[in-house]
């Protein structure tokens, strides 16, 4: 996932970056004392319908580039739910 701090809307999913092989989520908090991770956190289980407890910041805590583990949510469910929000 890549994220885009400080941006004017929080949005997600945003497209798909084909080069970075990555979904795009953009936040409104800065990355300052983990804001916009905190907000990435918030953004993909309310997204998702699970608690905050239930999304896992995996890698990337200091850069834009980021892996999360969802817990109590089935593979096949995130892709659903993630390609029905590009394809309506």
């Amino acid at each position: 996932m890549h994220v885009i701090p400080g941006s004017s809307q929080t949005a997600f999913p945003g497209k798909y970056d084909e080069w970075r092989h990555s979904l795009e989520i953009k936040v409104r908090s800065e990355a300052k004392d983990n804001k916009a991770n905190r907000e990435v956190i918030e953004t993909i289980a309310g997204f998702f319908g699970v608690s905050v407890h239930d999304v896992i910041l995996v890698s990337g805590e200091k850069t834009r580039q980021k892996t999360v583990c969802l817990k109590k949510i089935s593979i096949d469910a995130v892709t659903a739910k993630v390609k029905g929000s590009f394809h309506g």
